[in-house]
Order: C-alpha cells, then structure tokens, then sequence
C-alpha cells in the first residue's frame, strides 16, 4: 500500500513508524526540513520538503497512484485542504484529517465534510479522543491504562503495582490455579522501563507495571486480586478550560453523579466557559496557586484532571492537589519524558494526546479484518482486535497448535458472541475474534497471520 503521510511532527513519525514497518511505502511531507531530514535518517521512508495542501508537492510524494493520505500537520487548514486537494486533483481513494478546531466538529458545521463539499473520509479529533480516554479514567481510577476490546466485552488494562500487592513472587502459572473462575490474563509487563509480554513462570515485583485483559465483569475483582482499589470519582476538579477541559465538564455534566470544579487562568476562557456550563463551579485563577486550589475544594475532591496545555501545570497541579489530599491526579501530557517523573509527584495516570492521537487513526487505516488497534506506550506494542478468516493459518487449530510470533500473546477470544479466556485446547473457529498483545517488533507478523486482504473504506 502506498501512504502519504503529511506532517513530520510527533504524531506523523510515529503513523509513518508503524505504517513503514508493516512493509507500505510511505511518503512523508513537512515543509521543515530538519524534521524531513530526520525522519528519512531514522525510517524506511521517502520525504518531501514542502507545505502538503500543494499540488506540486502531493504530485512529489507519488499522489497520482497513491492508496491513502493521512494529513497530521499541526494546521487543521492544512489538513483539509490536502484532503480536498488529493480527492479532486489526484482522485485519492482514502483521506484521514486531524482536525482540532471545535467549530468544524460542531453539528451544525457536519454538512461541510460531505464528499461534495471536504471530501474527509475520517476525521480524527485529538481533543475528543483525549476527553474520551479521560472519562474512562475517571471510571477505572485504578487504572494506568484502560481499553475496551469486543465492542466492551473485554477491557485491556494497566495498573501498577505497590508494595502491599498481595501477590508479588508469585508464578502467573499459580495465580490461574489459585482464581481458577477469573476471566483475566496478565498479557505484558513494564519493569525498569521495558516492556516484555508475560509467560506462565514470570513473577511479579513491586514498582511493576502490568497490562491485563479481563471479561468485563471481571475487571473489578482483578483490580483487588493486585490490591488496587477502584475508587469512586464522584467529586472531580478540572484544570484547564481548553476545549479538552470543557468537553470533560460538559460530558460530566450529563452525568448527574458527577459533580466539577473548572479552574482556568485565563479570565476570557473562564467567561466564555462560565456561559457555556450549566451545574460546574468555574473558577479564574491558577492551579498552582494553594489557594485556588483550596477554593475549588480540593481536600475533598476525589480526582483532580489537569487538561492544559502546559505539561508542567499539568503535573505540578497534580502534586499538590496530592499533597492537599486528594487521592486521584489524572494529567495530560505531551512529552513522553515526564513518564519518568508521574510517579514520583503522585501522579496516578498520564494521558498523552498524541499516542491517543495514533491509535485512533490506526484504529481507522488497519481496516479489512483488523477491527481494533490500541498503541501501548509510546508505541511500544500494539493490542489487536481481528478476526479469523477461513484463509487463515489459525482456523480449525487449538490455540497450542499455532506457532504465534515470539513477543505476542492471546488475550481474549470471542466465539459465538461468548468471550473465552485462552487456553491449549481451545479450537479456533472461522469467524472468531481474537484480542492479541503484540510487541512492536511481532505486529506485523501477527496481521500477516489473518491473511487479511485489505479493503479500505
């Protein structure tokens, strides 16, 4: 498949990182020449130097018999006028766009992005896909990670562990024997910053972070089985007014549990939030101000979600609402490197705008028998959600039988519309649905194992 991914930024490299690696030819355009320069050092791909909603350029990069484009500039306008360009010049035949600006995904705005009109195949917006991931925390305050997979029936979770956990230096092996009913499997570990996919005869320690998928009923029973706690964030302060922190505060309005505090530091913003929230507290002021922090009620709040745009605001705010009490901090954050750091400030969970940003538009471009696509870390693996087709080396085999990839592991089947648990006698089936963890390096072998012939949009 031939891909055009423009933008060399963040979020290019890593779709043009994960598309390169799976053998498609990609053809990266930025009109920044160091990020060009550094994308085509480091990557099996082509880059072009100039701005993508040009004709000239798109003609560069290989438009004319071109499969897909992907348009990730940091410029919405950008990005919509490479769609337009490469349907109407180049008769492009998928277009995904990353759009932020709020008044293009508003509803009254929807028949812009008819064919006729912005011809958008998918349009990715980062701010909703963040307030989404966001809401699922503030429902999994236990959780580092959450993910459902089979249309809910199975989560893919993360959690760390701590010093109490009541069962580290315990064999996997023995923990299947000891909750012989739970539907849960620890698939990947996180220790001393690598991740690794777990086997029977691992144990785990604490300061690890693990990564489980569990029958949706079954998530909270694991959560203590590791001695997390799943408490409930009914109270929630909200920092930044942004349209990440004003979507939060709407969708937790609807939500009549819910109760928010929104503090912003810019006066216009809060105004303009003020007019636009009906049951949420705004506040003008700054979060790293104790007495704001005290004002929004902070000692009795319990979570606290730090939305700026500012990775320093986002982090220090949530160490002090820790300090003050507050037993759940929640912060977004840009830059992968401030991972080392959460932990050590209290910071419960980061959510990082750009890998959610990825996993949507993979979640979009794998498409054939490829149904879900979730990027872990910082692309680290992947969890995969396909279905098995009759072509495909897994039908009518126990899952003993199949020579997975090394670095992958079977998380989850669905068969019939019931969700089994792996294990060595279990038979694959034509028309059943395997979630599979994968490291980055066995991803592409994993699809290859589907046999999936692509058929895009």
């Amino acid at each position: 498949m031939k891909v055009i991914v423009c933008g060399a930024g963040q979020v290019g490299f890593q779709i043009a990182r994960h598309l390169s690696d799976e053998g498609n030819a990609v053809t990266v355009i930025d009109n920044n020449p160091e990020l060009v320069r550094r994308i085509t050092d480091l990557l099996d791909v082509s880059g072009v130097i100039g701005f993508a909603s040009h004709p000239d350029i798109l003609s560069r990069a290989g438009a004319h018999d071109c499969d897909m484009i992907i348009a990730a500039t940091s410029m919405d306008e950008v990005n919509m006028v490479s769609c337009q360009v490469a349907h109407s010049v180049f008769e492009v035949p998928t277009k995904i766009a990353r759009v932020r600006t709020e008044s293009y995904l508003e509803a009254e705005w929807s028949d812009l992005f008819r064919r006729d009109h912005m011809p958008i195949d998918v349009i990715i917006s980062p701010e909703t896909e963040v307030a989404r991931v966001t809401l699922r925390r503030l429902g999994a305050t236990a959780a580092l990670d959450i993910e459902p997979f089979l249309d809910g029936a199975v989560h893919f979770v993360g959690v760390k562990l701590e010093a109490d956990c009541p069962v580290l230096n315990t064999p996997l092996r023995q923990l299947s024997e000891l909750f012989s009913t739970l539907r849960a499997i620890v698939v990947a570990v996180r220790r001393e910053g690598r991740l690794f996919v777990a086997s029977p005869s691992d144990q785990l320690y604490a300061d690890d972070e693990i990564y489980f998928i569990a029958a949706r009923e079954d998530v909270q029973r694991t959560f203590g089985i590791f001695g997390r706690q799943n408490l409930q964030a009914n109270r929630v302060v909200i920092v930044g007014a942004g349209n990440v922190g004003l979507r939060v505060a709407r969708e937790l309005e609807q939500r009549p549990h819910f109760r928010a505090t929104l503090i912003e530091r810019d006066r216009h913003r809060a105004e303009f939030a003020a007019d636009r929230l009906e049951r949420t507290i705004v506040l003008h002021g700054d979060a790293l101000d104790s007495a704001i922090l005290a004002e929004a009620g902070i000692a009795d709040a319990d979570a606290i979600v730090a939305l700026t745009d500012d990775d320093r605001t986002n982090l220090l705010g949530c160490a002090l609402a820790g300090q003050a009490g507050c037993p759940i901090s929640i912060a977004l954050s840009k830059d992968p490197t401030f991972e080392r750091i959460a932990a050590p400030l209290g910071v419960n969970a980061l959510i990082n705008p750009r890998a959610t940003t990825v996993s949507s538009i993979l979640r979009h471009v794998r498409r054939g028998k490829i149904r879900a696509v979730y990027s872990v870390g910082g692309g680290e693996g992947e969890v995969i959600e396909a279905q098995v087709m009759s072509t495909s080396p897994l039908a009518d085999k126990r899952l003993r039988d199949i020579n997975f990839p090394a670095g992958s592991i079977v998380g989850a089947i669905q068969s019939g519309g019931e969700v089994k648990m792996p294990h060595g006698d279990l038979g694959i089936r034509v028309g059943d649905v395997l979630v599979i963890f994968a490291q980055r390096s066995a991803v592409h072998q994993v699809e290859q194992m589907f046999r999936v012939s692509v058929d895009y949009f």
